[in-house]
């Protein structure tokens, strides 16, 4: 059976795996259980092709246990069987489970007891968040960790070991490629490393060789294998980076027709996820507070657009792009944390005032009852004149209304009530 490049290059031990750092790094959580051979049974989260599989591969391989890989859904109760006369007879056996979220109940109650004993190290993966799709039972006896989407250079650097590797990758082949073709297909797969290492090998096989014996992997060759256009052929890659800054200066400039034109540049590029978070991070920083209803509205866009997908996502995407270049607009929100940040890391803290401190460790009948404390509640207008910043820092103000609606004039009406302004 040919084996997809990606399934060939699945790291053998823990040192080979690209990214998550976090997890597998030197010291981190996952190494130390490797290094001290005491594996517990764990559920890695988080989107396709980051690096689930490979963990467990690679956990399977630096401890030397058996490796078994099943589905949640697909794969029976006997298959499960199998896996543990297997870890009965030879010692553990490291079991992945995919879309463990999907396990059902007679399969979790068989499997219970061989994760109380050790006998099967379960490392479940899923996409969906544990804390809501896994059953308590599971959780209870697993560690929870979330992966990170790999970043562009990571997969860059897993494309170029993957063309180096003689043995499991495409180092026998005689392959010229620019560094911007292989930027592109590390951008253009969203953090996925399993479809960029797919999509590569498509380009080496299904490209033939030109005169001089080689096989050229361009751009062209690049965005037929994924079927995604790139913006330009630059040669450093920059016109995806600038149409992204162009389109976000373009929503805070109120262009409608030039947002347009940036937002049609990148669906042409099918950057559907670089769309919805360039529109979410514009509609907080620089809509924000001058017009609340209209990001609530920016949000229901991109959450349809996420679900109907492109080309047809272009319909809500154009509606809030419209909308946000002629809304009202207001930075106020931003610059309030930017400058609460600022000092809190130039150590501009102080203590909290007494009479905020959380005083439960002493009996008291409610959180933060300090002496002195006064209830808001308790008072007709639900507000009473106290202090609440430290001493230290008690005049400091950080946010300031940009009064540019309605909204954040009565904002600073009630501002101006609190404060006597």
């Amino acid at each position: 059976m040919n084996k997809p490049l990606a399934y060939r290059m699945r790291p053998s031990v823990i040192d080979q795996i690209v990214g998550q750092e976090h997890l597998v790094g030197e010291g981190k959580i996952i190494w130390r259980m490797v290094k001290a051979k005491q594996l517990s049974s764990m559920i890695l989260y988080g989107p396709p092709g980051i690096g689930k599989t490979s963990i467990a591969s690679a956990i399977a391989g630096s401890t030397k246990y058996a490796f078994r890989l099943l589905n949640a859904a697909t794969d029976t109760k006997k298959d499960l069987q199998i896996v543990v006369e297997e870890a009965k007879m030879s010692g553990t056996v490291v079991l992945l489970l995919d879309e463990v979220h999907r396990l059902d109940k007679p399969k979790q109650d068989f499997l219970l007891p061989h994760l109380e004993n050790g006998r099967i190290v379960l490392i479940g993966a899923t996409t969906e968040n544990p804390y809501i799709s896994i059953h308590p039972a599971i959780r209870s006896r697993s560690q929870i960790f979330e992966l990170q989407p790999l970043t562009e250079q990571q997969i860059t650097e897993a494309l170029k070991r993957a063309l180096a590797d003689n043995e499991n990758g495409l180092g026998q082949y005689p392959i010229t490629i620019e560094p911007s073709v292989l930027s592109y297909f590390s951008r253009v797969t969203n953090g996925d490393l399993r479809s960029a290492l797919n999509a590569l090998e498509l380009a080496v096989k299904s490209t033939n060789k030109d005169e001089s014996g080689n096989i050229p992997i361009t751009l062209a060759v690049a965005e037929e294998c994924l079927q995604r256009k790139s913006l330009t052929h630059d040669k450093d890659g920059d016109a995806h980076y600038n149409a992204i800054s162009a389109f976000q200066k373009s929503i805070r400039g109120s262009d409608v027709h030039a947002s347009l034109h940036y937002l049609a540049r990148l669906i042409e590029a099918g950057e559907l996820k670089v769309i919805i978070r360039r529109l979410l991070v514009t509609a907080y920083e620089d809509i924000g507070l001058a017009n609340p209803a209209g990001v609530s509205r920016v949000v229901q866009a991109v959450e349809t657009a996420e679900k109907i997908g492109l080309p047809e996502a272009r319909i809500p995407l154009a509606n809030a792009v419209i909308e946000m270049c002629l809304s009202p607009k207001s930075n106020s929100a931003i610059s309030a944390i930017d400058k609460a940040l600022q000092d809190v890391r130039d150590g501009k803290t102080g203590d909290v005032p007494a009479h905020l401190k959380d005083t439960h460790y002493k009996g008291a009948k409610e959180l933060g009852s300090g002496e002195g404390y006064q209830y808001p509640h308790s008072f007709q207008e639900h507000w009473v004149r106290q202090q609440y910043l430290p001493d230290s820092i008690k005049k400091r103000e950080y946010y300031a209304p940009s009064l540019t609606s309605k909204f954040e004039e009565a904002l600073n009406k009630q501002l101006k009530k609190f404060y006597n302004k």
